[in-house]
C-alpha cells in the first residue's frame, strides 16, 4: 500500500518546477505525480492523477493562481501550498489566496531560484506534509517539529502579575497555519471600543507588514504591524512583524509592545510562547488569550501558563482548525478554560475581559 503524499506542482517555470520537483522527490514520504506549466493543463492533471496536495504559482499565463484557485475550491477542494515571490504585489496575491481558502504558503526569490528554493527544502517538505492533514479525516500523522529553543531562553520564568488589577484589559491570540484567516475572523467580531489585542502570527518577513495592512483595511478596529515602544490602546490591534519575537512589557501603568530578535522558540519567530509569556508576566489577569489553528505545538505552553495564573483562555476546536495542532495541545496540557469553534471566540474573549 502506497501511503506516500501525492503532489501536483503548477508553475509556469520550466526550472521552478524542475527544483520543486528534485526537492519534494528527495522525500521518501512524498510523491511527484506531475508538473503543469498552467491552470488549463493542472485541471487535466487533476482529474487524471487526483493528487493529495497542490503547489501552485501565484503569477501565471493565461488564467492567473488566484482565478484557478477560486475555481478549484468551488468546484474541487483540496489542500494548495501556494509558491509566491517575495515582492508587495506577490505578498497581497498570497494573502488573497489564503482567504480563498490556501493552506499555507513558501516564497520563492527572483534571483538565484535554485538554490534559494533548495535552502528552504525542509520548509517545503513540512508544508506540504502540514497541508496533506488539513483535512477532516487525515491518514496522516506528523510528529510535531523539534523543539530547538526554550522560551525560558527568550523570556525567563519570574512571577506573574496577578495581583496587578487595572482597568486596562489586553486580548492576546496565537495562530499558525490558517491563522491569518481565523484570527481576522475573530477581529471582525471584536467592537471598535475593545481591549488592546496583540497577535503572534507565524508569518516570513515581508509578509506580516502587509497582512497587517490588508485586516486593517477589513476589520472596524486599527491593525498595525507592531513597533517597539508602541503603548497598547483600546481598539488597536500590534501584529508581530515578521521574524521578530513581540513581547508585552508594563511602563509604569500602561503596556507596551518590545520587539525582539532573540532566538526562534519551537523554530518560530515571532513565538506565541514568548508573546503569551511576556503577557503572563506583564498583565496577569489583566488579559485573556486565545489560540488558534496551527501546527506543531507552539503557544501550548504558554497558554497553560496563563491558564494557571487565573486567566481565560480559549483554544481553537478542532472541527473548526485548519490543522488542530497547536490548540490540540494546549487542550492537551489541561491550558484551556473553554474549547471553542472560531465563530464563538471573540464574544468569549469580549465577555471574560468586561
Amino acid at each position: 500500500m502506497n501511503n506516500k503524499i501525492r503532489v501536483l506542482i503548477v508553475d509556469d517555470s520550466a526550472l521552478v518546477r524542475k527544483v520543486l520537483s528534485e526537492i519534494l522527490s528527495a522525500a521518501p514520504d512524498i510523491e511527484v505525480v506531475g508538473t503543469a506549466q498552467d491552470p488549463f493543463v493542472a485541471r487535466e492533471r487533476i482529474k487524471q492523477l487526483s493528487p493529495d496536495v497542490l503547489t501552485l504559482d501565484v503569477e501565471m499565463p493565461r488564467m492567473d493562481g488566484l482565478t484557478f484557485l477560486r475555481n478549484l475550491m468551488r468546484l474541487r477542494p483540496m489542500p494548495v501550498v501556494m509558491v509566491s515571490s517575495l515582492t508587495a504585489r506577490g505578498a497581497d496575491v498570497t494573502l488573497q489566496a489564503l482567504e480563498l481558502g490556501a493552506v499555507d504558503f513558501v516564497t520563492k526569490p527572483t534571483l538565484d531560484v535554485t538554490r534559494a528554493l533548495t535552502d528552504y527544502s525542509q520548509e517545503l517538505m513540512a508544508k506540504v506534509r502540514m497541508a496533506a492533514i488539513a483535512r477532516p479525516r487525515s491518514r496522516m500523522t506528523l510528529a510535531p517539529p523539534p523543539v530547538r529553543y526554550s522560551v525560558d531562553e527568550v523570556v525567563p520564568k519570574r512571577p506573574s502579575a496577578g495581583q496587578w488589577r487595572t482597568t486596562d484589559r489586553v486580548l492576546a491570540i496565537g495562530a499558525s497555519t490558517g491563522g491569518t484567516e481565523a484570527v481576522k475572523d475573530v477581529l471582525m467580531g471584536l467592537p471598535p471600543d475593545c481591549p488592546a489585542v496583540v497577535v503572534a502570527q507565524h508569518i516570513p518577513a515581508g509578509f506580516s507588514r502587509a497582512w497587517a495592512e490588508r485586516m486593517n483595511r477589513q476589520s472596524p478596529l486599527v491593525v498595525r504591524e507592531a513597533e517597539n515602544g508602541d503603548r497598547l490602546v483600546n481598539g488597536h490591534v500590534y501584529i508581530a512583524p515578521g521574524d521578530h519575537h513581540l513581547l508585552v512589557v508594563r511602563d509604569g501603568s500602561r503596556y507596551v509592545c518590545q520587539l525582539s530578535q532573540a532566538a526562534p522558540v519551537n523554530r518560530h519567530r515571532p513565538s506565541v510562547d514568548v508573546l503569551f509569556r511576556s503577557v503572563v508576566q506583564s498583565a496577569g489577569t489583566n488579559a485573556c488569550a486565545a489560540l488558534l489553528t496551527g501546527m506543531g505545538i507552539d503557544g501550548a505552553q504558554g497558554l497553560k501558563e496563563l491558564h494557571d495564573a487565573g486567566v481565560f483562555t480559549v483554544a481553537q476546536d478542532e472541527a473548526s482548525s485548519v490543522v488542530w495542532g497547536m490548540p490540540g495541545e494546549a487542550v492537551k496540557r489541561g491550558g484551556a478554560s473553554k474549547v471553542l469553534p472560531l465563530h464563538e471566540i471573540a464574544s468569549a474573549l469580549l465577555k471574560a475581559s468586561s
